[in-house]
């Protein structure tokens, strides 16, 4: 867990992580739950960490394209990648890893 917080990129993933989890349970459970069976507390209290996330998210893919110089593909791709449901998983083994073994390297 540690070698997550070392770099930028290793905060990225993490909170990539996070942020496509609470997506898949905001859309997964939270909403069932709030539209079939009247209880929208669980869409409150999701929505609330998703968003929070969500921006967390976009805030760590800027800084990230900063620092490791990605082109304007990659970091648009890194952005679709969060309205998309499992996009930040994906996100995580197509794009983020590659930067990471460079970032050892520097």
């Amino acid at each position: 867990m540690k070698q997550f917080f070392a770099s930028s990129l290793g905060r990225l993933r993490l909170v990539g992580f996070l942020e496509g989890l609470s997506f898949l349970v905001l859309l997964g459970i939270a909403m069932p739950l709030k539209y079939f069976f009247g209880q929208p507390t669980a869409v409150r209290a999701v929505g609330t960490a998703h968003g929070a996330l969500f921006v967390l998210y976009c805030l760590l893919v800027i800084g990230a394209a900063v620092r490791y110089s990605w082109s304007w593909r990659k970091t648009a791709l890194a952005f679709v990648a969060s309205i998309i449901p499992f996009g930040t998983f994906w996100a995580d083994m197509k794009l983020f890893r590659d930067d990471e073994s460079a970032g050892e390297a520097r």
